[in-house]
């Protein structure tokens, strides 16, 4: 069941999580970390964390002792963009029985894997959403809105300070030593997933399309907010012009929990995050944001389907940059219980030159964070929502 990437794409780029410390966990503790961020910006200066995020990682489909079993091991996967970064490929875990039920024969599972994740990621999900509801209180002029996302892909390892990937041992996994390692998340999936899940997954779970959106957004540093990236949402209008639609700042992660799913070829990361919409832009910021917007010129040909003239990267003013640039094309079904997404993406960073082509596939999950929301609102209600989407998840979803 090893994962091979379905397309090698020219200079793309990656988002890689923090180093995370670890520290041991009541149950799985063999498997996961946690901590609380004392930093908001990772070093590449993308990914922000709040103040007291929490990060965690276990694996489902371990042995009835809590270890990897022996057909689990770490394989190296050709990734351009990450090899281009580190200088070596990146590992992945792999399982070498060729279908799940297969790896169930092999050992005794009492629980269900999606009741395990579960009761795992619940104590952790509340706690992060009763701090966040404390901040949300007031916030001027930004419009803060949660979103529980899951996403779905490979966990990838990456060599630390502690631990060079020469060093690791790939047929006999031990735990220990992949908490010593980075991790990312790579979610570019083949197109025959894709088509599965559009075309099949669809129709078996009941699922209404929503809307299919072609959008850019283009990404600008802002010399007043050095921590954040604004981010102007933006579509295409008849005369081939931008049109400025919405200005948030990038999201900040509140939980991030990323599952191996040994038993599966893709695995799963839970993360709760917020995203800030700017609500109260002055004349004189609203008109440099549009200045900037209205001279871009679509380009099939450039990564991320736009360009600048020479000279214009940057507002007059000074204050705003241009750091980078997405097109996506997504198509959106909706449920009583989460969004599906659907989406191609195509982006390019001015800072390193590099660009990235994703296929991607994520549930938003509403219903879950419209209860949290709730006064009042019942572990147990949410314990029930959670398992139920995460069953679903792991029946419909993590297979390509």
């Amino acid at each position: 069941m090893a994962y091979i990437p379905p397309h090698k794409r020219q200079s793309k780029d990656v988002r890689r999580a923090s180093p995370i410390p670890e520290t041991p966990h009541p149950q799985f503790q063999r498997n996961m970390n946690l901590r609380a961020s004392t930093s908001r910006k990772d070093k590449s200066g993308k990914i922000v964390y709040a103040d007291h995020a929490i990060s965690k990682w276990f694996a489902v489909g371990l042995d009835d002792d809590g270890q990897f079993p022996p057909y689990i091991h770490l394989e190296p996967i050709s990734l351009e963009y990450v090899e281009r970064k580190i200088g070596e490929k990146p590992l992945v875990l792999v399982n070498s029985i060729v279908t799940e039920e297969d790896s169930k024969l092999v050992r005794n599972c009492s629980r269900s894997p999606w009741e395990i994740i579960a009761e795992n990621v619940q104590q952790e999900l509340l706690s992060s959403f009763e701090i966040l509801r404390n901040e949300m209180d007031d916030q001027g002029s930004e419009k803060v809105k949660p979103t529980l996302v899951a996403r779905l892909g490979k966990i990838i390892f990456h060599g630390s300070h502690s631990m060079g990937l020469e060093s690791v041992n790939k047929i006999q996994v031990e735990e220990a030593i992949l908490r010593q390692l980075r991790r990312s998340l790579h979610t570019d999936i083949p197109p025959s997933y894709m088509e599965n899940i559009i075309d099949g997954v669809v129709s078996e779970i009941g699922v209404d399309f929503l809307v299919e959106k072609d959008t850019y957004t283009v990404k600008l540093s802002d010399n007043t907010r050095p921590d954040a990236t604004v981010l102007c949402k933006c579509i295409v209008l008849e005369n081939k012009k931008l049109h400025l639609q919405k200005v948030k700042l990038n999201h900040v992660r509140q939980l991030v929990i990323d599952v191996s799913c040994l038993d599966k070829n893709l695995d799963l990361r839970l993360m709760l995050c917020t995203s800030r919409i700017l609500t109260a832009l002055t004349d004189e910021e609203m008109n440099s944001l549009r200045d900037l917007i209205n001279s871009a010129v679509l380009d099939s040909d450039m990564k991320g389907g736009l360009r600048w003239p020479l000279g214009e990267e940057a507002s007059s003013c000074g204050r705003y940059s241009v750091i980078g640039v997405w097109h996506r094309v997504t198509k959106a079904y909706k449920s009583s219980s989460f969004r599906l997404k659907a989406r191609d993406a195509d982006g390019y960073d001015f800072r390193t030159g590099t660009g990235e082509t994703l296929r991607e596939i994520y549930l938003k999950l509403k219903r879950i964070v419209s209860e949290m929301q709730e006064p009042g609102a019942e572990g147990d209600s949410i314990s029930k929502m959670l398992e139920d989407s995460l069953r679903l998840i792991w029946d419909k979803f993590l297979c390509c």
